[in-house]
């Protein structure tokens, strides 16, 4: 009932502001098409407030605020799920890339003790090798020795005996080659 009070002194104020009211024709004749707009304009507003338009246009409207509000309060959902997620892969990341640098590090590591190892293995066994050919150039080189001196005896013996044979009776001569064979047998033995 307020709501048509206000509808009706609303309607009244704009017929009384009308501009038809100047005209030459009278104002509430059905001759003047401003009154005539006018009714019709009052009509339709009293239709649309009988059946409770303005109230099925607030309704409509405070569902879809209600929907908006709703998808809003979901998109803010979403976003903070979103956000937790970017933080979970943020902490992923890091200690991945934590253990790939610990690895590296680790790696880095386990190589320059291998490394070390085989400078050491290496150094082992040149000196391994280095001493066997020290060792077979000694043996070599004492047997190149033993094989002059064996020589240079058998040589000597040999002229030795040609200068007591040609000198010495044959009885001296048999005393010192026994005697020669004894000095010779002691320093072999």
């Amino acid at each position: 009932m307020k709501n048509l009070h206000k509808s009706s002194f609303v309607v009244v104020a704009m017929l009384l502001a009308s501009p038809a009211l100047a005209a030459e024709v009278g104002f509430f004749s059905l001759n003047n098409t401003d009154f005539v707009v006018s009714i019709s304009f009052v009509l339709f507003i009293g239709v649309l407030l009988y059946f409770g338009v303005p109230k099925l246009i607030g309704k409509m409207l405070d569902d879809r605020a209600d929907a908006i509000k709703t998808e809003i309060d979901e998109a803010r959902a979403l976003q903070e799920e979103a956000k937790t997620i970017l933080a979970s892969y943020e902490r992923k990341r890091k200690e991945v890339a934590e253990q790939s640098e610990g690895i590296i590090t680790q790696a880095k590591e386990e190589a320059q003790l291998a490394a070390n190892a085989a400078k050491e293995t290496l150094k082992a066994t040149i000196a391994r090798r280095l001493q066997a050919a020290t060792d077979q150039i000694q043996s070599a080189q004492d047997a190149a020795v033993r094989e002059v001196k064996d020589k240079a005896v058998t040589i000597a013996i040999a002229a030795a005996g040609d200068v007591i044979a040609s000198n010495m009776a044959a009885k001296e001569g048999n005393a010192l080659i026994d005697a020669a064979i004894k000095d010779v047998g002691a320093k072999l033995h």
